[in-house]
């Protein structure tokens, strides 16, 4: 495979073919097709697919998060982005930026819960140093357990007091970023509205809860590299990075190299990791 090969194989994969998806459907299909993906492209030089990339069936000239609010194409996409959360055809989280979606498809959302969420998540979370939490993400977490789902206008009334928009941003952001929340619905009026993660998916976090790290590691990298074609080892464990230590990252890809899960294929003049293809199936001669 050329480097040339490589791009067009990741084009037709991330649906930047010309083959731009326009339904529900081919949403939810291209969202399970690569496993995740940003709503918008990024400007770290990490390799992933963008939902507004397939929206629009190209990678030119993509409007980034800033720009979507003025963007046609981004308020449509959007609009079925919402679609596939309130359906639970896909989950979301923040990794990256909280302004710049990071969808999971349903099938490897637990997988994904497993390497970031609480194995506890019905224990409210406790303020400290220690835990990382403070006074006002955990009161925000426990007003959505008693009366989730909330848009922010509804939490700053129910909290009351002086309470900044850019604080509760923050509470709700760090609580975002450790799956003890999500957003569900969006309503221009209000913007989004916020639930407790565990109420609103309890069989997937259920089930993440019950997998070991290594397992979820294991399934959120061959996913990744599957959405890929094939990814210098690097390029892995750059994007690997924001959901568990490298250094775990690392041990991953060795155990599934060893057990040649993954092997390596010469791309131009660049050694690069892929899963390796299943063995042809012997025809017997009767």
């Amino acid at each position: 495979m050329t480097d040339q090969e490589l791009q067009q194989a990741r084009r037709e994969k991330w649906c930047l073919d010309g083959r731009a998806i326009r339904t529900l459907e081919d949403a939810a299909a291209f969202i399970e097709s690569v496993g995740f993906c940003l709503m918008y492209p990024m400007r770290l030089p990490i390799p992933v697919p963008t939902f507004i990339g397939a929206w629009i069936g190209g990678a030119d000239r993509l409007p980034g998060w800033q720009h979507a609010y003025a963007d046609p194409r981004a308020i449509d996409a959007t609009e079925v982005m919402v679609r596939l959360l309130r359906q639970r055809l896909a989950y979301e989280a923040n990794p990256f930026d909280e302004n710049n979606a990071f969808l999971v498809s349903a099938s490897l959302f637990p997988y994904f819960y497993a390497l970031v969420g609480e194995r506890n998540p019905k224990q409210a979370p406790q303020p400290g140093q220690r835990s990382g939490y403070s006074q006002l993400a955990c009161d925000v977490f426990e007003v959505l357990r008693r009366d989730g789902p909330l848009s922010k206008p509804r939490l700053q009334e129910k909290l009351g007091g002086s309470l900044s928009t850019a604080g509760l941003d923050h509470a709700l952001n760090h609580l975002w970023s450790k799956l003890r929340i999500t957003r569900v619905d969006y309503k221009p009026d209000e913007g989004g509205f916020w639930d407790v993660l565990f109420r609103w998916a309890p069989e997937p976090v259920k089930e993440g809860i019950s997998l070991s790290v290594p397992q979820a590691l294991s399934a959120v990298l061959s996913k990744y590299l599957d959405c890929l074609v094939a990814a210098e080892q690097e390029e892995v464990e750059a994007f690997l990075s924001h959901f568990v230590a490298r250094s775990k990252v690392r041990e991953a890809i060795h155990a599934l190299l060893a057990a040649r899960e993954f092997s390596f294929v010469h791309i131009g003049n660049r050694s690069m990791l892929h899963v390796t293809p299943p063995k042809p199936a012997k025809v017997e001669i009767a």
